[in-house]
């Protein structure tokens, strides 16, 4: 169960891409305390550099400021690294609907520049983000891997590409590389702020401001919350594996089924609010239900996730409480 007795060899280097953002800087803190080097790469366009600087005192840590678009970049933050774990992209659907062109540049050929530096500099395990979102149109819960549907957003339509270059680049040059379809994925350090914030920390913050929170639809549709905690444990685990498992893409949830209405009033109760929220037009490109089968990362990666949503949300409260109230 979690991540805290896996072992690496001494002196085992991991490189974390986007490591000031949210996912990346758990990574980061969560590598380092294990006692293993990192280097990060960031250009802070959407991380912060709060999340960054914490680590900066720490002998096992080195920050290299960069661009995954520049392959010249992705190649000098390649050598001497083990084990790459690619969290730079975009997030947000509504957002990749608005900057299509945007989306292409910085997560299909930022991720495949990575991967080409990867294999260049000898990289054992390529680990890299992928989505939920890539299941599209297809209706049928649990979300199973092999069973995907249209995609629905610009976003979407990325990381299904990035999946697909991560078969090739198994298949063709022999790297071994793994897709971890994040699902919903919520904890400390999840920015609250700006028109495109995930849902729960946007919430959090504004209950403790006495705001009304906006709910986009009806708020039945239902999400599989996932604490950061599982998808550090993912990562680690996707190191592990063995090369049978790599050039395919894993489900990375809790396996759970959370309705958003539910959530907004276990916040309220959490948080002692009595407060309306208001209800907005559904967003376009959503995916009206998402619920995870994670037993081919279980069986494959050794995945067995302990924090439920009532565990991780209970967490996140208590961060976002001392840090925003």
């Amino acid at each position: 169960m979690g991540y805290e007795n896996i072992t690496f060899p001494q002196g085992t280097k991991f490189l974390v891409t986007g490591s000031a953002g949210f996912i990346g800087s758990n990574l980061v803190e969560a590598i380092l305390k294990l006692g293993y080097e990192v280097r990060g790469l960031d250009n802070f366009s959407t991380g912060k550099r709060e999340n960054v600087d914490e680590f900066l005192g720490n002998p096992n840590y080195e920050f290299i400021e960069g661009d995954i678009r520049d392959l010249e970049t992705c190649m000098k933050v390649c050598e001497g690294i083990d084990f790459v774990l690619h969290q730079a992209a975009w997030g947000s659907v509504p957002r990749s609907i608005e900057m299509p062109l945007f989306y292409e540049e910085i997560n299909n050929k930022g991720t495949l520049n990575m991967m080409e530096a990867a294999r260049q500099n000898g990289v054992k395990k390529f680990v890299y983000a992928s989505s939920s979102s890539v299941y599209g149109d297809e209706p049928t819960l649990p979300k199973k891997e092999g069973r995907e549907g249209n995609v629905l957003s610009p976003y979407a339509l990325t990381k299904k590409v990035n999946e697909e270059y991560g078969r090739l680049y198994n298949k063709l040059y022999g790297l071994d590389t793994y897709g971890l379809r994040y699902f919903n994925v919520f904890g400390r350090r999840q920015n609250p702020d700006g028109a495109y914030a995930a849902v729960i920390p946007k919430f959090i913050k504004q209950l403790l401001n006495d705001e009304q929170p906006t709910i986009h639809g009806d708020g039945k549709q239902s999400r599989d919350f996932t604490y950061i905690e599982n998808v550090i444990e993912a990562n680690l685990k996707a190191c592990k594996a063995s090369s049978e498992a790599a050039g395919q893409a894993y489900n990375i949830a809790y396996g759970c089924q959370e309705f958003l209405l539910d959530i907004y009033n276990h916040l309220l109760k959490a948080l002692g609010k009595d407060i309306q929220p208001i209800f907005g037009p559904p967003r376009k490109g959503d995916i009206k239900h998402s619920n995870a089968d994670i037993s081919k990362a279980k069986e494959m990666l050794g995945y067995d996730p302990d924090w439920s949503f009532e565990r991780g949300i209970e967490a996140a409260i208590e961060w976002y409480k001392k840090n925003f109230d």
